[in-house]
């Protein structure tokens, strides 16, 4: 008896693992995302803005966390493009060219459509740890 359960949970591995395997989207996440996203990405590495400004609460924290600033209201695309380009007091100009200040602003749109960087505190379990939502 317990010999054809065991045949059976393996038949069963099996055929699913091969259902898988043959039904699964094989792209893989490079091809998910535009290529100026991956570039904006890229850039944002390179120029070690990570350095000053957060995404999803991790980094820097001379500048502000920048994983909700392409919906802002009050912000978006264009307050974005102005710091980039020009930079400020406390944030260098890079001189980057349209193209890399576009791209970031791709990639930084990206993040704020993956996720929030403030957690409601009702989420935050005494552990430290997030409890998600469904």
């Amino acid at each position: 008896m317990l010999k054809a359960i065991w045949i059976g949970l393996f038949t069963a591995f099996c055929i699913y693992t091969g259902w898988v395997y043959l039904y699964c989207d094989t792209k893989s996440a490079s091809q998910l995302v535009d290529t100026s996203i991956t570039h904006g990405q890229t850039i944002w590495q390179e120029k070690n803005c990570q350095s000053c400004h957060q995404l999803y609460g991790l980094g820097g924290y001379m500048g502000p966390d920048l994983t909700n600033i392409a919906g802002d209201s009050g912000r978006g695309p264009r307050y974005m493009y102005t710091f980039l380009k020009y930079g400020t007091e406390n944030m260098p100009d890079y001189h980057l060219t349209e193209n890399e200040i576009s791209d970031i602003i791709a990639f930084l749109s990206w993040v704020d459509k993956s996720g929030t960087s403030q957690v409601p505190l009702k989420n935050i379990h005494w552990t430290g740890t997030y409890i998600i939502d469904e």
